[in-house]
């Protein structure tokens, strides 16, 4: 979580005052380009973000999201471009763009040795806040994030979701009207996860304006209104999740063969029925197909299959998934880990 400068005053009052400040959208970035040495890490990057959504930053390792979201973050400055955010720019007016954004980062950076209610408190503090208002926002945040049951428990006994939890409620001392998060649930379990997504749709539905990173492209489908794809430096792709599954080709034909041997057979009977050549996966004699009728074109890649003599050990029509889209669009897979980008000056990820 990171640790930014806050004046102080009400900790509920920033995502309210800039609701009215700001007339355009929540984030904006306009041609950033930021090198590290020899590698550049962005290579022109446009994003706009509307106050009130949640934003979904996908990419490969190494594709520099963490990167775009330490410039937004004002962490690091682009060699070209601007960016603002919550309407100020984050070069020129850095001091009030933090006053208006929290920031959880990929690892958490609570205490170990402090209670999780110290450690809130900590952060007030931190963020300026008189010590009773520090106590006061630690106590709602602790309710609110159903920590109260373990609030007076060290860090260090806690689970990884529930230090998830704590590092998402210190990033929200002064109830930011933007938040980024970057890779919020790397390594938490299922059940885990799905308790973090709720609370972010809460953020969400009471005005915070989120930008997330992650490896997760079903944690994007759940949660993003908007999804910008990065690969190499760029935005190559963006729409809503819908928007992008339909890009590459509205519903799918899925069909797994009894057999190996007739993938050859049977990638000629759905290029007749989708006039377009299937995706085939021998290692799991799977083949899939856009198709742009729906059911009539499942019909008809059952007759074309019967009339090949291939025999369907399954068969059905599905919606493509983000993976999907992803891989199309990246032309290599996901992988759960960090952004590879190369260390900045103070050592941390870039």
């Amino acid at each position: 979580m990171g640790v930014l400068d806050s004046p102080a005053g009400p900790a509920t009052s920033a995502a309210a005052v800039d609701e009215a400040e700001v007339a355009g959208p929540a984030v904006l970035a306009e041609g950033l380009w930021k090198r590290f040495g020899a590698t550049e890490a962005l290579r022109g990057v446009d994003l706009v973000v509307p106050a009130g959504t949640v934003c979904g930053l996908l990419g490969p390792n190494g594709a520099g999201k963490t990167t775009v979201v330490r410039i937004l973050a004002t962490l690091a400055a682009p060699d070209r471009g601007r960016a603002t955010v919550a309407g100020y720019d984050v070069v020129a007016e850095p001091d009030r763009v933090r006053r208006r954004i929290g920031l959880v980062g990929q690892h958490a950076a609570v205490d170990e040795k402090l209670t999780g209610r110290d450690n809130l408190r900590m952060f007030g503090r931190l963020y300026h806040l008189t010590e009773r208002a520090a106590r006061r926002r630690a106590d709602e945040l602790l309710e609110r994030f159903g920590l109260a049951p373990a609030a007076d428990r060290v860090v260090k006994t806690y689970s990884g979701g529930l230090r998830r939890r704590l590092d998402l409620a210190a990033g929200l001392i002064i109830a930011p009207a933007v938040l980024f998060l970057d890779e919020p649930t790397t390594g938490l379990d299922p059940r885990s996860r799905n308790q973090l997504w709720a609370i972010i749709r809460g953020l969400v539905d009471s005005g915070t304006t989120v930008l997330l990173t992650t490896q997760y492209l079903d944690e994007a489908d759940h949660l993003a209104d908007h999804v910008a794809v990065v690969d190499s430096g760029r935005v190559i792709a963006s729409g809503s999740p819908a928007e992008l599954k339909s890009a590459i080709g509205g519903e799918q034909v899925d069909v797994v063969v009894a057999d190996a041997g007739s993938l050859p057979d049977a990638a000629d009977a759905l290029r007749r029925v989708a006039g377009r050549e299937p995706l085939v996966e021998p290692d799991r004699r799977r083949l899939s197909v856009g198709v742009g009728q729906g059911a009539r074109s499942l019909a008809a890649a059952l007759r074309e299959l019967e009339a090949a003599g291939v025999e369907a050990a399954d068969i059905g029509l599905r919606r493509p998934t983000l993976d999907e889209v992803f891989m199309r669009l990246t032309d290599h897979p996901t992988a759960p880990a960090e952004d590879t980008q190369p260390a900045d000056a103070e050592g941390r990820a870039a």
